[in-house]
């Protein structure tokens, strides 16, 4: 997982020590650490759903609300196994590893509870934008869909297939599909990295991009690569 840099802090273990003593006291200077570390993962978790596009699928308050709920929720996981941290990592980079889990999490659930339009048998039909197809190529993109789709079916593993028509034809998320699959977000990457890298070299070899993936010009004339 990576870590903003936001999330390092200074580079001396004094930085971790001071946060641990803070947290770990009584009264108001306990209270003083909770807010400053609320704050300090409210901004991460704000940065993390700008990196992540939030804002396509959600927006104004309802996206800083997101934020919000991530920093909050991060920050009780954190109070309650604060005795688990070893120093293997700086203080603020381990407690980073919460908002970014919980900023996930509820961007996947998020999106289930008020999913887009899945797309049917027409999603296959708009593949060729995926594609990066200029205007004039337009009119060939029904040998590349059918291209594609008969690979999908052919060459793809039953896993590789259930992801690559999630996130690609029916434009599904990946954290929403993640969190359907009951999965991680690298799983999910690793296993579309995998699937579009099968569906080039099938591609390449019948014409349609040249093996390194870049234009080619099979039947259907150039098309490039996305």
């Amino acid at each position: 997982m990576s870590v903003p840099a936001a999330c390092e802090g200074p580079r001396t273990d004094g930085n971790s020590a001071q946060w641990l003593a803070g947290l770990g006291q009584s009264g108001p200077g306990r209270d003083h650490a909770v807010g400053g570390l609320h704050q300090m993962l409210l901004r991460v978790a704000r940065a993390e759903l700008r990196r992540r596009g939030a804002g396509q699928l959600v927006t104004g308050p309802e996206l800083d609300d997101l934020a919000h709920q991530a920093a909050d929720d991060a920050v009780v996981a954190i109070m309650a196994k604060l005795g688990q941290f070893r120093g293997e990592s700086r203080f603020t980079t381990w407690a980073c590893k919460f908002v970014i889990l919980e900023v996930s999490a509820k961007l996947g659930r998020h999106f289930w509870r008020r999913p887009a339009a899945i797309l049917d048998e027409d999603g296959w039909e708009r593949l060729p934008d995926r594609f990066a197809l200029r205007p004039d190529e337009q009119a060939q993109h029904r040998d590349l869909v059918a291209a594609v789709r008969r690979a999908v079916e052919q060459e793809l593993t039953t896993r590789q297939r259930q992801v690559f028509m999630a996130i690609v034809v029916d434009g599904i998320p990946l954290d929403a599909l993640a969190a359907q699959l009951g999965s991680n977000r690298n799983a999910i990457y690793k296993t579309m990295f995998d699937a579009r890298r099968k569906l080039r070299a099938v591609l390449a070899a019948n014409g349609y991009l040249s093996p390194s993936g870049q234009a080619g010009s099979g039947g259907t004339g150039t098309v490039r690569r996305s």
